[in-house]
């Protein structure tokens, strides 16, 4: 029996990773064109900061399971052209969010397949359990 519920845990740690994957993809892609001064610039005081997008980095728990951590993605930043931006500095340059649309699209899908799957993995358990409850009866 133990082994029954551990896989129900191992299934729901998934379930859990893929909804944290899609919802830092969300915000990324939400907050993409969320710009604000470069670091340094006379308008940071002024305006606020740039968004910073977030990866999910996802690792193997040793009794089974995962563990999904959010982080900043590094560089949090590109500089972009915007000399209409009221932050832009002297030569127009303005701190744009360095979110990878092409990237962010995988990782929602990533998210996508790992919820189904998992969640077949806690339908089949269920069945599991059910008929094994059949059989002893």
């Amino acid at each position: 029996m133990t082994g029954m519920s551990n896989v129900s845990s191992i299934a729901l740690s998934g379930l859990s990773a893929a909804s944290l994957r899609l919802q830092v993809s969300a915000n990324n892609v939400a907050n993409a064109y969320s710009a604000g001064p470069l670091p340094g610039s006379p308008a940071s005081g002024n305006y606020p900061a740039p968004y910073v997008p977030e990866r999910v980095d996802q690792v193997d728990l040793a009794g089974g399971g995962t563990s999904a951590t959010i982080n900043a993605v590094s560089p949090a930043t590109v500089t972009t052209y915007d000399p209409t931006a009221p932050y832009a500095d002297s030569n127009g340059m303005v701190a744009m969010p360095n979110v990878d649309f092409a990237n962010e699209a995988v990782q929602q899908l990533m998210a996508r397949i790992s919820f189904a799957a998992n969640v077949m993995v806690l339908k089949t358990d269920a069945q599991m359990m059910k008929s094994l409850l059949d059989i002893k009866v």
